[in-house]
């Protein structure tokens, strides 16, 4: 069985066909999904969901992108969910920041605040985080290690950078289709660094299709080619691969 930890099957790519999506997973032996927040708008369909189907749960948050949406109140609403099993994503987007001095500067430091906030909203609820970080690991890690709670969380999309291994006592570390890109040669060095109980499996579905489907819309069946991956590359069989991140994800986000 996989954990598709990372996946948003709630956007408008998959509105036409989630239902194949979700069979199509199932039969590779994708079992449980995992819908992170981003938009708060879109976080109605995401609930729906999982409401509809016993393998979808999800997490609400906002990401830096979208952080002038963000409502306190709206998450610890959210978070009241029975299927509602963590915070985020949120985090730090340092990528596309204004290029006048003084809006880089606002930004960030908007960027920051409200991802305390979610840190801490985490902590007080009791939640584990998913955590979005992009070309501000320092300002990130900091953060982390300053606001969040024993329950850590998931760096999504791990960015393959040292200083946040300084995480691992806490944290997970997504790993998805950028593994097997021709450019993740960070990635897969820093691979093996990580220890297997700390590795969770995720798609950023329709975004970051794996080899060999990149350019299409990437959904949660392509695990698949994730797992094999990293089986090559530390030596385990693909079994022990699924098995071992099955039981971290379901430690983590206390799903069955």
């Amino acid at each position: 069985m996989i954990v598709d930890t990372h996946t948003h099957i709630d956007h408008p790519k998959f509105y036409e066909d989630v239902e194949d999506v979700i069979a199509r997973a199932k039969e590779a032996g994708v079992e449980r999904f995992i819908i992170p927040g981003a938009d708060p708008l879109d976080l109605p369909r995401a609930m729906e969901l999982a409401e509809r189907y016993d393998e979808i749960y999800f997490a609400a948050g906002v990401h830096p992108y979208d952080i002038e949406g963000y409502d306190r109140f709206m998450l610890e609403e959210a978070a009241k969910h029975p299927k509602c099993v963590a915070i985020g994503e949120c985090g730090l987007d340092y990528y596309r920041l204004p290029k006048e001095e003084g809006e880089k500067k606002k930004t960030k430091e908007l960027q920051k605040e409200v991802f305390k906030e979610q840190i801490e909203l985490a902590k007080e609820l009791e939640l584990p985080l998913i955590v979005h970080i992009r070309e501000a690991s320092k300002d990130a890690l900091e953060l982390l290690q300053k606001y969040s709670g024993p329950k850590g969380g998931v760096l999504h999309c791990f960015n393959a950078s040292p200083v946040l291994l300084d995480l691992k006592d806490r944290f997970y570390y997504g790993i998805g289709g950028v593994l097997t890109f021709k450019n993740a040669k960070k990635l897969v060095d820093i691979l093996p660094k990580i220890p297997m109980e700390r590795i969770l499996i995720e798609t950023d579905a329709p975004y970051l299709t794996p080899h060999p489907f990149r350019g299409k819309r990437n959904e949660p069946a392509y695990t698949t080619y994730v797992a094999q991956k990293i089986a090559g590359l530390l030596g385990k069989s693909y079994e022990e691969v699924c098995e071992r991140t099955t039981e971290n994800a379901k430690t983590l986000f206390q799903i069955k």
